[in-house]
């Protein structure tokens, strides 16, 4: 467990610079590099991302079941990863709806991700790692939204034929890692 808080700590912790400490991220762009900063932002990244991993792999084969939770959680919850999908897909599409309402369609997409992982594990693991995120996420989410209100920002919503792209581009993504990838990469099968 120790390591999948080390690497939650490391993962989030670069991901919240900008969050927690703007002033000072800038400073390290400008005397390094727009390019070195965002290699060592990689690298920091990375190096919290593998460690996640590895620890939530050694902390699901001795689980600290914390409650059982019904059946009915993983219906709800496809349906869930179906949203956070499509959200996922807005992130990538400029001038989408779910963009320009959003405004930051990832941050919604990890919440959303976040949230129907906790609704279908019942593990001290689960709620570690999908708790964290999910802090993280609604944190990130309401920083970037005073920014932009701040800002003066307004994402435009340029067609239909985007908004369709995303739908499908969502759906798509959810059928090819719910039927294929999450038992490859996780080694949970759903279906």
């Amino acid at each position: 467990m120790s390591l999948l808080i080390l690497g939650l700590v490391v993962f989030l912790g670069v991901h919240s610079i900008r969050m927690v400490a703007p002033d000072w991220r800038e400073l390290q762009m400008r005397q390094r590099g727009v390019l070195i900063w965002k290699g060592l932002y990689t690298l920091i990244s990375l190096l919290g991302l593998a460690l996640i991993i590895h620890g939530y792999g050694e902390a699901r084969m001795a689980p600290v079941l914390l409650w059982q939770p019904p059946l009915w959680t993983r219906h709800l919850a496809a349906l869930m990863m179906l949203v956070a999908f499509i959200c996922v897909a807005a992130t990538y599409i400029p001038g989408n709806w779910l963009k320009a309402r959003v405004g930051h369609p990832m941050l919604a997409g990890v919440k959303t991700w976040a949230l129907a992982h906790l609704l279908t594990n019942g593990t001290l693991a689960d709620l570690v790692l999908f708790g964290s995120f999910l802090v993280w996420a609604i944190l990130q989410f309401r920083t970037n939204r005073l920014r932009d209100k701040a800002a003066g920002t307004v994402r435009a919503h340029l067609s239909l034929t985007r908004d369709v792209l995303v739908i499908v581009l969502g759906i798509a993504g959810t059928g090819v890692f719910m039927l294929f990838l999450h038992q490859i990469l996780i080694g949970v099968r759903l279906f």
